[in-house]
């Protein structure tokens, strides 16, 4: 009698844990190759697509000296927000001010031998009319007075070159926009011909964001619409990841393609232009736009359906015999992380298994299950204390 309790004992616990554990694909193992599978039909899918980005405002302005001198004043730091006409730096003036002293002292000694000039040849031509001096007297005046007008705009145009030099000492920013790195200090010694400019103006109010794409892309595209430009026009609007993974908090709009194909690399540069209303997006940095894809009637299944060998994968058919058999498939490298969508080995119409993979082999007979009738098994072993977390795994895997 004692020894029909033990055996009554063991039976019941081995029952337990068969219907309590799992094997290697999370799959809860009945005993009875229970599996659930699901019949395949074309549904819509949403995929997108990344592509490697950089990211440049729509105006990069080099700030460059165009006199020599000393730095003596900087009137901005990295970073900051400038407005068009706005001072950035001021180079030692004394020079350029004394130049264009000089300059207008020039201009006003100019001034007044033209005067004189004038007055004598005036002279001279009320003399001429009295016969008092001759053809070539009349003529020396008159050159004399051309030559002094020529000698003041000389020494105006010496007076404008000198104060425009002196203007140049304070350089000033020709955009609205933000400065980039300030690698000169005051005091440094600069000129028009340095080789790094004293700073970047970035006009970042709008980023545009450049890429490429295939060459197949591109022909798709064309073919598809009609045209680039066609393509263009409809095309919908872009993401941009950034480089720590977050999503940019705008969408973009693609609005240029290169016309011509880079024969080394087989792609085709595009634009996307981004709103930068909030300057989070700085001129040089990198990111990936990502093209929402729309594809009618596809074979959408679960990832776990789906066993990696390698680069090859592989899923498992259901005959009519209900025995399941090891079938290649190729999948779009794109996806959701939940789902795949097939490209081919699979049709509309065949049933394959959806969960528990790892433990089928090829030619294996099953007993079929719907995911609902499957779901069900699991809530009443759930309910049982038979297994536990397997229901919400299967529900997570199956999408739901």
């Amino acid at each position: 009698m004692e020894m029909n309790k033990i055996v009554m004992l063991a039976a019941a616990a081995a029952m337990l844990v068969s219907c309590g554990s799992k094997s290697g694909g999370g799959k809860p193992n009945f005993g009875d190759n229970e599996y659930a599978v699901r019949t395949l039909k074309g549904q819509s899918a949403d995929l997108q697509t990344s592509y490697p980005a950089t990211i440049k405002g729509v105006q990069d302005v080099e700030i460059r000296p165009k006199v020599s001198g000393f730095i003596t004043k900087i009137c901005v730091q990295e970073g900051q927000q400038v407005k068009a006409g706005q001072l950035l730096f001021v180079i030692d003036n004394v020079t350029y001010q004394a130049a264009k002293n000089q300059a207008k002292a020039a201009v006003n000694s100019a001034k007044a031998q033209l005067a004189t000039a004038k007055l004598t040849y005036d002279n001279s031509k009320k003399l001429h009319a009295n016969n008092v001096i001759g053809d070539y007297e009349l003529s020396s005046a008159r050159n004399s007075y051309e030559t002094a007008m020529a000698a003041v705009a000389q020494a105006e145009a010496n007076y404008t070159a000198a104060k425009q030099n002196l203007d140049f000492c304070y350089v000033t920013s020709p955009a609205t926009g933000v400065i980039g790195e300030l690698p000169y200090k005051a005091g440094a010694l600069v000129s028009s011909s340095i080789q790094q400019p004293l700073t970047t103006v970035s006009d970042i109010r709008t980023m545009q964001v450049y890429f490429s794409m295939t060459e197949k892309d591109i022909m798709a595209l064309t073919r598809k619409d009609g045209g680039i430009t066609s393509a263009i026009k409809d095309f919908p609007s872009v993401k941009l990841q950034l480089a720590d993974g977050s999503m940019f908090n705008h969408e973009g709009k693609i609005t240029a393609v290169s016309g011509v194909i880079d024969p080394a690399k087989g792609t085709v540069q595009m634009r996307a232009d981004f709103p930068n209303p909030e300057s989070l997006l700085k001129s040089g940095g990198s990111g990936s736009v990502v093209i929402p894809n729309s594809t009618q009637n596809a074979i959408v299944i679960p990832q776990d359906a789906v066993m990696q060998v390698q680069d090859k994968f592989f899923v498992y058919v259901v005959g009519k015999d209900n025995k399941v058999k090891y079938t290649p498939v190729t999948i779009n490298p794109e996806n959701d992380g939940k789902t795949y969508i097939i490209q081919s080995g699979l049709k509309q119409g065949e049933t394959i298994v959806v969960y528990g993979v790892s433990t089928l082999s090829d030619g294996m007979e099953i007993k079929q299950l719907t995911e609902a009738q499957y779901a069900k098994k699991l809530e009443d072993a759930e309910k049982l204390g038979e297994a536990q977390g397997d229901l919400e795994e299967f529900k997570k895997a199956m999408g739901k």
